[in-house]
């Protein structure tokens, strides 16, 4: 759909930061709108966060499936349409229009959707049953285990899966079985929310398509201890008798954190998944393929070299680099999918090995501006230092807005970016869109955030903090006026990543 050596520009958005009326963004009339508005100034990407359920600190990061799609994401108004939920009323109140409550937001979404599905099951129409059916069938691979494991967190009250029974925790057949048939209700209803996201998805990816505009989603690289992917697997993992991580991912210490990041997600065995010909991996990546025309994978360089950190160790001081498993991985994965059209996160300590492993399958790699300014001419991220083979940012989700940076960088990073973009802290937003834009870079995206020159109150999450307002950040329409649309399609057009008759520039 999208050609990543071409030149566009595209808008950062993750789907829960649209408007809608049900407390959260998701594939409902507000997306449709949101793609109209991407092709009405010339934008062809649409880039989102990972679409798996949330996890700890409500992050999409720390999902329990690397396979399934986020309930909060299904919207109501299909499932009204299809005569299967009545019009749902918001509670007393009702949401928060710019927040995510998620303490709100998710039991009463999860309350909808049990009613829709009852209304699915109570309507029974022959061919609704026929489709979920066969589309149960196409997916079992990754479904069964999802489902039942859903299943089982629910009777369990939310307890992790190595709490569980001895024999549903370390999956005897038998304990399964009866489980299966316990809770085959339950088990219709998580693979009945997970056929609406798909469904969903599918129709809203068809409409962007249409309309120019492709799908970048977002592969996080590590998966969650508590997850149906690791409880369905545990060989695949380092893990002691107990099913807990002997090691874990994380980050060496740094001046950004003294002590490093922890970030607890157990770690592959790559020897086992070697054995399988990374028969995991191939299937997680022709599924993300089937939701989006092209993804990022986080922490690319994980795959090039590791860090490994014991895992009684409280921070990440006492880590140690372990190589990853390196081309063999995506020259298996090639072969199982085809060509990868794959955007590698290639950001902090990149190492030679990085470089080489990137290039050798010619993965566009990333550029964010806002990390240019600390230096002197020579930056790697300044713009006339770029190569093509790049994604070109302002910032990505894990930074502050432009406005934001330019108000808590420092007195010489203000001087430097002035003086290089011939900006201010008004126009600084404008002049980053523009400086991407106009770089050799086959493609330049910008958070939504910093088309419309928010402030840092508007940043998406704060690296290694549980903070309150880490992925919840929404926009309202009212936002978006003429003049944002006019001007990010004319800087679009102008650099050549748009027709210049798509935004009212003379032929």
């Amino acid at each position: 759909m999208i050609d990543l050596h071409q030149r566009s520009a595209g808008v950062l958005l993750h789907v829960t930061s649209l408007p809608g009326p049900h407390g959260i963004g998701d594939f409902g009339p507000d997306a449709y709108r949101f793609v109209d508005w991407l092709a009405s100034c010339g934008q062809r990407l649409w880039q989102w966060l990972p679409t798996n359920p949330i996890g700890p600190g409500d992050s999409p990061y720390q999902s329990v499936s690397a396979f399934a799609g986020s309930p909060l994401m299904v919207a109501l108004e299909p499932l009204v349409e299809a005569g299967w939920l009545a019009p749902p009323q918001a509670p007393e109140g009702g949401f928060d229009t710019r927040r995510v409550r998620f303490a709100d937001v998710v039991p009463w979404r999860l309350a909808r959707l049990r009613e829709a599905h009852a209304g699915f099951r109570a309507k029974k129409n022959p061919r609704e049953f026929e489709s979920f059916a066969a589309w149960r069938a196409r997916e079992a691979g990754w479904l069964d285990d999802y489902a039942l494991f859903m299943a089982l967190e629910t009777e369990h009250a939310g307890q992790c899966w190595w709490q569980w029974p001895a024999a549903l925790r370390d999956r005897q057949p038998k304990a399964l079985s009866t489980a299966r048939a316990r809770l085959a209700a339950e088990i219709d209803f998580w693979s009945f929310v997970q056929w609406c996201f798909d469904t969903q998805v599918g129709a809203l990816k068809a409409h962007a398509n249409a309309r120019g505009v492709a799908i970048m989603g977002d592969l996080p690289i590590f998966i969650a201890h508590h997850s149906a992917d690791c409880w369905a697997r545990p060989d695949l993992y380092f893990l002691d008798t107990q099913c807990q991580p002997t090691v874990v991912a994380g980050c060496p210490p740094d001046a950004m954190a003294p002590t490093g990041q922890r970030w607890g997600n157990p770690l592959y065995r790559w020897d086992r998944m070697a054995a399988e010909d990374y028969a995991w991996w191939s299937a997680r990546l022709k599924r993300a393929l089937s939701q989006a025309d092209v993804f990022r994978i986080d922490h690319f360089r994980g795959f090039a070299g590791y860090y490994e950190i014991p895992a009684s160790c409280p921070t990440a001081e006492q880590g140690t680099w372990v190589p990853g498993p390196g081309k063999p991985l995506f020259e298996s994965i090639a072969r199982a999918l085809g060509d990868l059209p794959i955007v590698a996160e290639d950001l902090g300590l990149i190492t030679p090995d990085v470089v080489a492993l990137r290039d050798a399958f010619q993965f566009p790699g990333m550029k964010i501006l806002q990390f240019a300014f600390g230096s002197d001419a020579t930056d790697p991220f300044l713009p006339h230092n770029w190569g093509r083979r790049f994604i070109a940012y302002t910032g990505t989700h894990d930074n502050d807005t432009v406005r934001g940076w330019w108000d808590t960088a420092s007195p010489r990073e203000r001087a430097y970016a002035g003086a290089y973009l011939a900006c201010g802290r008004e126009d600084a937003h404008w002049a980053m869109i523009r400086a991407c834009c106009n770089s050799v870079a086959n493609v330049a995206v910008f958070p939504l955030q910093d088309v419309l020159g928010l402030d840092g109150t508007h940043r998406m999450n704060v690296p290694g903090t549980l903070g309150a307002h880490n992925w919840t950040w929404r926009f309202e329409w009212p936002w978006i006026g003429s003049e944002a649309t006019r001007v990010l399609g004319l800087i679009t057009a102008a650099s050549g990543r748009a027709p210049i008759g798509l935004v009212g520039l003379p032929g």
